[in-house]
């Protein structure tokens, strides 16, 4: 009786309107990009796809949101690298990033940049070293929130460069753009979905790219690793998960619905044209990369000791 009810569920899913949690605020790439993947989901699934912004602690209020829901297919997550980096950062996790989760696979990855404001002095990566280090403690980095990309893209920076800098989060890159941009705090580290149309638009000033080669979405910029730091290599992603014990049969439908998504060539070329790169795979493989991210971290994090602010 039981398994006949739950096919019974799996297929005629779904029947209502799907809300896709996301943990940062309107305007970054986390929403820019979750909206894009709502509206594909929503025309292959027939039924509306509702982005919710519930921005605070690193994504920690909509995982802990997610992971107490029903396993229905009716509330998903869109994870970002957050979700991997809590478990080190946090002492009291709500939650348990893999067990309390059901994986539907990986969306993009995508490089950060280094950006300051067209007003601000430094024109290259090593002049923003060399200002780090005559100046210890002074500069200032905005970040879309502790733990977050942005955040881990300047910590990596500053222990590679062997300098201190002043850590300025806010709830989501969103928020800490016109900071940036007006000149209030000195540089930023944004995902280049955030960062590529402020440097067009002339308020930002690309400075550097975080992943160990050039992005064709700003291939004048160069990569940090060139501009002085040998090595340096940073990336985000992003990925979409259910609350634990999701129906097999609703888990594998919205994965193949993800991977036509991912497929699509206005979706990609969106995605390619922020920078971004689709990162189309199983279940299984997207939980297996979230172990590994989540060991990644934890070794920098202890090594760097960051603590929540």
């Amino acid at each position: 009786m039981g398994s006949t009810h739950a096919a019974d569920i799996t297929s005629s899913y779904p029947t209502k309107p799907i809300h896709l949690i996301v943990g940062f605020s309107p305007g970054g790439s986390a929403d820019t990009v979750g909206r894009a993947l709502a509206e594909g989901l929503s025309n292959r699934l027939g039924q509306p796809v509702v982005v919710e912004n519930k921005a605070g602690a690193n994504g920690n209020i909509a995982a802990e949101l997610v992971a107490r829901s029903k396993p229905d297919g009716y509330t998903l997550y869109f994870p970002s690298i957050g979700h991997a980096v809590n478990a080190s950062l946090y002492k009291n996790l709500p939650y348990d990033p893999i067990k309390d989760f059901t994986a539907i696979g990986s969306v993009f990855s995508a490089p950060n940049m280094l950006v300051v404001p067209v007003s601000s002095p430094y024109k290259s990566v090593a002049e923003v070293i060399a200002a780090a280090k005559a100046n210890p403690g002074k500069l200032t980095f905005a970040s879309s929130g502790s733990g977050t990309s942005v955040h881990l893209s300047a910590v990596l920076f500053e222990k590679m460069a062997k300098i201190e800098m002043i850590h300025v989060p806010y709830k989501g890159t969103g928020n800490a753009m016109p900071d940036v941009i007006s000149g209030q705090v000195d540089m930023s580290f944004p995902n280049l979905p955030s960062a590529v149309p402020q440097v067009k638009a002339g308020n930002l000033r690309g400075l550097g790219i975080t992943s160990a080669k050039r992005s064709a979405a700003a291939p004048d910029v160069p990569t940090i690793a060139e501009s002085g730091l040998p090595g340096y290599d940073m990336a985000t992603w992003y990925g979409l998960v259910a609350p634990a014990n999701l129906p097999i049969g609703i888990r594998n439908r919205l994965n193949k619905e993800l991977q036509s998504i991912l497929a699509d060539p206005k979706f990609k070329d969106k995605l390619i044209a922020q920078g971004a790169d689709p990162m189309p795979g199983t279940p299984e493989q997207f939980s297996t990369f979230i172990k590994g991210e989540m060991e990644k971290w934890r070794k920098l994090i202890a090594q760097s000791q960051i603590t929540v602010d």
